[in-house]
């Protein structure tokens, strides 16, 4: 959500010489670096072959996002969450034709075989291993390339919140909050605030189906940042987009790739999507169970998980949308 919003800014800012220039400094700058993105490229799959015409990747891009909620509690860098597991789990797709785009969630207690550590929930990856190790997760879970990484620091969602100066969520269960004590979060649509987004995007607890209904609400966030980011009033206006450069920019760590021509570059590509564009779904399931020792764990739909994989790996996946879509 934030490599998205940040593309579509630079593309706007582009005829502003100067001021793109400036943009684009502030993002190569305060983005931190992620030392040692990828594992061994003997253990990844195939690199697609470039279409020579276009030079696209034919079978488009993949960019893991991963979330963490735990760098503020440490002091420590969010480039390097070695010991620490991901909160969030996140794939997005950009299709080669670049005519929209797909975001799939990944459920953190999915019990998954992790390589050389054995069965275990995927958000433990990390901690085994670092970025490398959950990249090679999941791209053994979809049998499909990885090509850029990006770790979000949920403190972000506050400052991209409030330099946009709130953000209208429709919040479909009510939930008192467990980060945000005292305040309700009544059904309905609601303004959020920075510090009421950073609590509604972090609760689990309120649910009975915990993490389930956190990722839809994740989605929602963020389906609901792209709106409002996405419109001529927010695009028009210069001090706003600086706002939002500067709020995503020292939340994000990023492998060494994914630089402001990246991003923007990305954006003149996909200067047709629009939110409507956005797909976002989660990896089937098939609910919670226990693991051999005796773990609460949620266990992947095998069936399922193969009309993902092929959809990954074929650039197809919108042909499963329609069954797996969770926001639209």
């Amino acid at each position: 959500m934030l490599i998205a919003i940040a593309a579509v800014i630079l593309l706007v800012a582009g005829t502003a010489g100067i001021y793109v220039w400036s943009l684009s400094n502030t993002f190569d700058t305060q983005t931190v670096k992620i030392p040692d993105v990828f594992p061994d490229e003997a253990s990844r799959p195939t690199a697609a072959p470039v279409d020579a015409t276009s030079g696209q990747n034919t079978s488009g891009q993949n960019i893991l996002l991963l979330g963490s909620d735990t760098r503020g509690a440490n002091d420590g860098s969010i480039a390097d969450l070695t010991g620490q597991r991901s909160d969030t789990i996140m794939v997005v797709h950009v299709p080669a034709n670049r005519e929209n785009i797909y975001v799939m969630s990944i459920m953190r207690d999915s019990w998954i075989d992790i390589p050389g550590e054995g069965e275990a929930k995927i958000n433990a990856a990390m901690s085994y291993g670092g970025v490398p190790l959950a990249v090679q997760t999941i791209e053994g879970l979809l049998g499909a390339r990885i090509d850029h990484v990006a770790i979000v620091d949920f403190t972000g969602f506050k400052g991209i919140t409030d330099a946009l100066g709130g953000v209208a969520i429709d919040n479909p269960i009510g939930f008192d909050s467990s980060h945000l004590k005292g305040h309700y979060f009544a059904e309905g649509t609601h303004l959020l605030n920075g510090t009421e987004a950073l609590a509604f995007v972090r609760e689990r607890y309120a649910f009975s189906d915990g993490d389930f209904q956190r990722a839809r609400n994740q989605q929602a966030f963020i389906k609901a940042v792209l709106g409002k980011s996405l419109t001529v009033e927010t695009l028009s206006n210069p001090a706003k987009i600086s706002g939002l450069v500067g709020a995503i920019a020292p939340y994000l760590a990023v492998d060494e790739g994914l630089n402001s021509a990246y991003v923007a570059g990305l954006a003149v590509e996909l200067r047709d999507v629009r939110v409507g564009d956005v797909t976002f779904f989660t990896l089937p399931t098939m609910g919670t169970g226990t693991s051999p020792d005796g773990q609460s764990i949620v266990v992947i739909d095998q069936d399922k998980l193969k009309a993902v994989q092929k959809g990954f790996q074929t650039d197809t996946l919108d042909a499963v949308q329609s069954e797996l879509q969770t926001t639209g």
